[in-house]
């Protein structure tokens, strides 16, 4: 095997493991969703009391993902996203303990903390390893495990509250699962420039004019069409580099800071789509097996209901990075590709008005189903422009931000959809969840363009 076929196995491993991280995060935090109806039940809470619970998770993970991103970049994605799933397999498993609302709560806004650094750490992972016309499929593997392990939680979930008749050995369980992870990830994981770089290569026999570098500039890495012919120039995916006075190659260019960060439109249009788009799936996440029982729908008799919009998620992940990547691969620039993917998905989510309406668990299923792919694909396109756009070494502080920012839209949501749901029903939140990405989009095509930034070499052209 050539080194450049045992570069792209490992990097497609590193790939499928971000994929289990995911899928064991949100098997962990859909134990509670799965058993909020038994839970409400022994302990009385409305569904205005269930939300609190939510909403103290999502305090602390949306507004963890701010420090957990900068904390990636500080201190890098092995030892980052090893810490981080060791603490909320911990936390996830310690929940078995709790013995009311405020507990609940407690243990919860602890699980958000430790959580919030699995989506930043998963996509500096793929800035770190994936060329531009790979990481859309890259997104989409590790996005996917979240459909994935929302999918499986149901069955794993109730199959062990059957068995033991008990809640707690369901978080008990649920919450080991991690620490099998940590041990091969921290064992696999290194950055590119440890291990056998990709093959960069041009075309034989062709010619080509000198480069002129000015000093003390900072250079955007080559990008280079897919099938070309190479020879051996070896190169770290979508780094960045400065040079010397005397011409020489120097240190790598330093992080952005905050500052410089959030004066960007690009950041402002990442966060604003994460911000009005992720509540519409935490809904589906949080309160789709209430929804289900307010419905009339027995949960145990409904669990093919329960799998199919998270299993129709899955496959719009795959549809948003595989369209948005042959795009690429055929010439398309790398923002028209994901801004038409993000339009159209857009569009589709308004799915969520006919499922307001359907009286038959079938046509519901499948308005939800068509939502979720459309929202799946959309959050693809969203979770992939931080690695698009800026340098490896601020891919994790953007997408954090973008993660607090869909914190602070989901945290409003969750409060807005417990006291709607109690005092009419929840067909409003439904009508209101379709028109939202709609907003989500625009703001992305609006704000995420090349502007003076890009030409003085902040970002990257997209």
């Amino acid at each position: 095997m050539s080194r450049r076929d045992a570069a792209g196995r490992l990097r497609w491993g590193i790939a499928a493991l971000l994929f289990l991280s995911t899928v064991v995060n949100y098997i962990d935090r859909q134990t509670l969703s799965v058993l909020a109806p038994h839970l409400k039940t022994e302990f009385g809470w409305t569904n205005a009391d269930f939300a609190w619970i939510v909403i103290a998770f999502r305090v602390a993970y949306g507004g963890g993902q701010m420090f957990s991103g900068r904390l990636i970049d500080r201190i890098g994605t092995r030892a980052g996203l090893s810490l981080t799933v060791a603490c909320y397999s911990t936390i996830a498993a310690l929940t078995s303990l709790a013995a009311g609302l405020r507990s609940f709560a407690a243990f919860r806004f602890l699980l958000g903390a430790a959580e919030s650094a699995n989506w930043p750490g998963a996509t500096k992972a793929v800035a770190e390893w994936f060329p531009r016309r790979e990481s859309g499929w890259a997104v989409a593997l590790f996005d996917s495990g979240s459909s994935i392990g929302a999918a499986v939680a149901p069955w794993l979930v109730l199959a062990i509250f059957r068995l033991s008749g008990s809640w707690r050995p369901a978080f008990l369980i649920t919450g080991a699962l991690g620490f099998g992870w940590v041990a091969v990830f921290y064992a696999v994981y290194r950055t590119p420039r440890h291990q056998p770089e990709e093959l960069v290569r041009l075309k034989p026999n062709a010619t080509y004019e000198p480069v002129q570098l000015k000093p003390d500039a900072t250079y955007e890495p080559v990008r280079l069409k897919p099938d070309a012919t190479y020879e051996s120039v070896r190169l770290e995916a979508d780094a960045t580099y400065s040079l010397k006075r005397d011409g020489t190659h120097g240190s790598r260019a330093a992080s952005l800071s905050y500052r410089t960060i959030l004066r960007l439109p690009q950041t402002w249009g990442i966060v604003l789509g994460k911000a009005l788009s992720d509540p519409v799936w935490f809904f589906i996440t949080d309160w789709f097996a209430i929804y289900l029982v307010s419905r009339g729908f027995r949960l145990e008799d409904s669990l093919l209901a329960f799998w199919v919009p998270f299993v129709a998620a899955d496959l719009g992940n795959f549809f948003g990075g595989g369209c948005s990547s042959a795009l690429v691969a055929r010439g398309w620039r790398v923002g028209s590709a994901r801004k038409l993917v993000i339009g159209a998905s857009a569009a589709a989510m308004t799915f969520l008005i006919p499922a307001a309406y359907a009286t038959s668990l079938v046509g519901l299923t499948g308005c939800l189903a068509i939502a979720t792919f459309a929202y799946a694909a959309l959050s693809t396109m969203i979770l992939n422009l931080p690695a698009d756009i800026y340098r490896s070494d601020s891919v994790a502080s953007v997408s954090g931000l973008s993660g607090t920012g869909a914190g602070a839209g989901t945290i409003l949501a969750t409060y807005l959809t417990g006291m709607v749901a109690d005092r009419y029903s929840f067909r409003p939140v439904l009508i209101v969840a379709s028109m939202i990405p709609i907003v989500a989009a625009a703001a992305v095509l609006i704000l995420v363009r090349n502007n003076d930034a890009t030409r003085r070499g902040l970002v990257y052209s997209i």
